[in-house]
């Protein structure tokens, strides 16, 4: 029979999907997938619900419905001080991963490169790959993720068409100084690039850390697009609403890319973000703080248990270092090796790395700590009496 499509025919399942699998087989408490256990704030749920009841429950119009524009575009100049025209600019989508999609369809043509920052989100490479480009993968270096800027320029050609940055960063909780970002911005404007920013994670940052979009810097306002999503600011990951911010020669493309895809996205969900983008300052702070306090606690179970823990400055992530607890195997096998032994399942930081790309590190480990704190504080224990049993 004829082949299907090279990229996703060839895909193995995922390892979030098989680490899922593995906890629900062992009743593990899961640290693996990044999504809350509370159901998102009671205002905002009830105003989709009223929204629902109310109507109008038909097709809302293709870029989203002109109160969410508005509000997106609202949220930009108040957080960011951008000034965003919110019919030609911005564009509701079914979640932040068509967002992407959407983006990589727009923009990029067969031949193209697009420069990936890893270890990254697993969408990124086939996505990019199924638009008949070429990844161009640079590594960042642990334990603080610093980006290599020589390497960067290096990876940046005269096919180079767009990079795509995460910050706050998935697996890593890196976010990005000013000087990386202003380092990136001269790369993309001397290649007369593109920059596609997942921006997710943006009002999950802590430590007296700033989220900087890069598009905010000199020249970078016609270059970028970035990615927000209501998931990840509202604790409502089911919801799938995400939005994309740009200039609108950009978006034009993307626009016409997202209109075969999902083509619209449930109006009453989309009428709640509106007003929870709305919300005061002190929700979007609490927000923060209530997860920097998970942060804190299960960095201090995951230290007594043993492990290095590595700095997380933003996102719902900590990675650590299991080497000091004497397990000599890689990072998939110790973490099938936890959730069936201690019942805590984590997810392998080298499957956000290609499968061919070098100095992959085998040691390290990312759990998920936007969890109730009972749970934060059985899962360490948990560990820690594997780590006393092995």
């Amino acid at each position: 029979m004829r082949p299907v499509n090279s990229v996703f025919g060839n895909l193995g399942t995922t390892i979030f999907t098989v680490m899922s699998a593995l906890a629900v087989e062992h009743g593990a408490i899961n640290l693996g997938q990044g999504f809350p256990d509370d159901e998102g704030p009671d205002d905002v749920r009830a105003a989709a619900a009223k929204a629902l009841i109310d109507g109008p429950n038909q097709y809302p119009p293709m870029p989203g419905v002109p109160a969410l524009r508005q509000a997106v575009a609202v949220a930009n100049k108040r957080f960011y001080g951008l000034d965003i025209d919110w019919q030609k600019e911005v564009l509701v989508t079914s979640g932040a991963t068509e967002a992407l999609g959407d983006c990589l369809m727009g923009l990029l043509n067969p031949g193209d490169e697009a420069i990936i920052l890893e270890p990254a989100y697993d969408s990124y490479k086939p996505m990019i790959e199924a638009m008949g480009a070429k990844v161009v993968s640079v590594a960042l270096e642990p334990p603080f993720w610093s980006l290599p800027i020589e390497k960067l320029a290096s990876a940046f050609s005269d096919k180079t068409k767009l990079i795509l940055l995460n910050t706050p960063m998935n697996p890593t909780g890196k976010v990005f100084t000013l000087v990386e970002l202003q380092a990136i911005a001269d790369l993309v404007v001397r290649h007369d690039a593109y920059a596609v920013c997942d921006e997710v994670y943006e009002h999950l940052v802590f430590s007296g850390h700033r989220h900087i979009p890069l598009m905010t810097l000199p020249g970078m306002r016609e270059r970028c697009v970035r990615i927000g999503s209501a998931g990840k600011t509202f604790s409502l990951t089911g919801w799938k609403i995400g939005y994309i911010t740009g200039p609108e020669h950009l978006m034009t493309p993307i626009m016409k890319a997202h209109q075969f895809v999902t083509f619209t996205t449930p109006p009453a969900l989309q009428t709640a973000i509106a007003f929870g983008l709305g919300k005061e300052d002190s929700y979007f702070e609490a927000l923060a703080s209530s997860l920097e306090a998970k942060r804190d606690l299960m960095a201090a179970g995951l230290r007594e248990v043993g492990f290095d823990v590595l700095p997380t400055d933003g996102t719902y992530f900590i990675t650590v270092d299991f080497r000091p607890l004497g397990f000599n195997g890689t990072d998939e096998e110790f973490c099938r090796d936890i959730t069936v032994k201690a019942k805590v399942a984590a997810i392998p930081l080298s499957a956000f790395y290609a499968p061919d790309a070098p100095q992959v590190p085998r040691h390290l480990v990312r759990f998920c700590f936007c969890k109730q704190d009972a749970i934060i504080t059985e899962a360490g224990a948990r560990l820690k009496d594997y780590a006393a049993r092995s």
